[in-house]
């Protein structure tokens, strides 16, 4: 081997080596940020409001198949309902009877007016003045679930309290 040749491994190895040393690094990683904070809600709802009425108190009562009568389990909700609107004695609400698609539209009618006397015979029993409680029915004409089955059939099968006047907003 020559003295240039051997210089010249000797430089190639060097470069080799120079060249390792310079190899790019990658670049910093950032540190993982904190997550974002959750943003409280922007709505609230207002109290005395007919969203207060349904969502905090309940607005919706059911029936059994051809039946009017209130069931125990819906006793609470109307319980709630007698209280809140004692609290907010301006309030007016009209009752709605609903009824499923099984029956003549007349029937149903007739059903869905016994459903909305029936809850407003019994918010008046818990303290409610009369005078504050309007009944209309609907009969099969507005339901909530369309499929013919049990599970939406009972859905319909309802009273509903909607506030006419005198809410916050």
């Amino acid at each position: 081997m020559t003295k240039f040749s051997a210089g010249l491994k000797l430089a190639a190895i060097a470069f080799a080596i120079v060249l390792a040393g310079c190899e790019t690094k990658p670049p910093p990683v950032a540190p993982a940020s904190a997550p974002a904070p959750v943003a409280a809600p922007t709505h609230t709802i207002v109290p005395g409001s007919a969203e207060d009425l349904k969502v905090n108190v309940g607005d919706t009562v059911h029936f059994d198949y051809n039946k009017y009568n209130i069931l125990d389990a819906d006793k609470a909700t109307l319980q709630r309902q007698a209280a809140w609107l004692a609290k907010y004695p301006s309030v007016r609400v009209t009752i709605e009877g609903h009824c499923d698609e099984r029956g003549t539209r007349e029937y149903n009618l007739a059903l869905g007016a016994r459903r909305a006397n029936a809850v407003k015979e019994y918010l008046v029993s818990l303290g409610v003045s009369a005078s504050r409680v309007d009944t209309i029915s609907y009969g099969k004409e507005r339901p909530i679930c369309t499929e013919s089955t049990e599970s939406c059939w009972a859905q319909n099968r309802r009273g509903v309290t909607t506030i006419v006047s005198g809410a916050n907003s």
